[in-house]
């Protein structure tokens, strides 16, 4: 399962069960690996009333905190993870405490929590495909108990025709982007990624593409896991996932005018990125990066 048990209380207690969709006009909710899916809940929908450990602060602030998905076990219903998605770039001053709220409820039910931020994961069928590999990972890790090779490490024919890594979400964008080149819509076809992982627990990727001399394609994408995992190392779900972002910047090439980032103020940031070494949980890998 998804969910650990809490030892110490009856967490079930604590959650509504996820309803199963009531009638023809109602089909929003799905089924994936086994589990049921409920997207665009709050969590004051899932949780019954403020668990013990929790303040009234917390739970008021906890309680308005969007959902993008709330997995279940598909036969009773019972939450085990709940899925936020959000664009890092409409967050408030009070973002982290608001983090601190949700993460204190969820772990005083025992519900996993999983938080991505990227500009264009939050919404849409894009958000799904997302939440649908999260899934499909887990229950591949849980059926080989992780054995190797790993999920994102099986290897197959790509789209392209190529062979490699099939469950690589950056695959289609890396393809998108040659194709691209060769039509001459690009300057340059090759999409490029770093990873760190941060003590905080945080995972975050950068991935950047350029379109213009000077000037690119750029999507970060952070990730933060609580009580969960996948089976994909964090780090490398955060590159792919901005990569995979990169992908969806892409589709828009041609038809409207790209937001594109300058790649000195790009060499700047990770200038900073850089002298953050001591806040790393591993050491730093890409000293060969650079945005000149």
């Amino acid at each position: 399962m998804i969910r650990d048990r809490l030892a110490s209380t009856e967490p079930d207690a604590w959650l509504h069960p996820v309803s199963m969709p009531n009638g023809v006009g109602d089909t929003a909710a799905f089924e994936r690996a086994g589990l049921l899916v409920r997207p665009d809940r709050r969590l004051g929908q899932v949780v019954r009333g403020r668990p013990p450990g929790v303040t009234a602060h917390q739970w008021s602030s906890a309680t308005r905190t969007p959902l993008a998905f709330v997995v279940a076990e598909a036969a009773g219903q019972t939450p085990v993870l709940a899925v936020q998605l959000r664009d890092p770039a409409v967050l408030g001053a009070g973002a982290a405490r608001a983090d601190r709220a949700t993460a204190a409820v969820c772990e005083a039910v025992g519900l996993p929590l999983l938080r991505v931020e990227s500009a264009a994961h939050g919404t849409g069928a894009f958000a799904r495909r997302v939440l649908e590999y999260v899934l499909d990972a887990h229950a591949y890790t849980t059926a080989t108990g992780g054995e190797p090779p790993g999920y994102r490490d099986i290897t197959g024919r790509l789209p392209d025709g190529r062979e490699g890594y099939v469950n690589d979400l950056g695959a289609v964008a890396r393809a998108a982007a040659v194709d691209a080149y060769v039509s001459g819509r690009l300057v340059d076809p090759i999409v490029r990624a770093l990873n760190v992982s941060w003590r905080d627990g945080t995972a975050e990727g950068w991935a950047w593409l350029d379109v213009r001399e000077g000037q690119c394609l750029f999507e970060r994408a952070r990730i933060r896991q609580h009580r969960f995992s996948c089976g994909v190392d964090p780090s490398r779900l955060a590159e792919d996932l901005a990569t995979s972002a990169i992908g969806e910047r892409l589709k828009l090439l041609g038809i409207a005018e790209p937001a594109l980032h300058d790649k000195r103020d790009l060499a700047r940031e990770l200038a900073g990125l850089k002298r953050r070494r001591d806040e790393l949980a591993t050491p730093f890998a890409f000293d060969h990066v650079s945005f000149d």
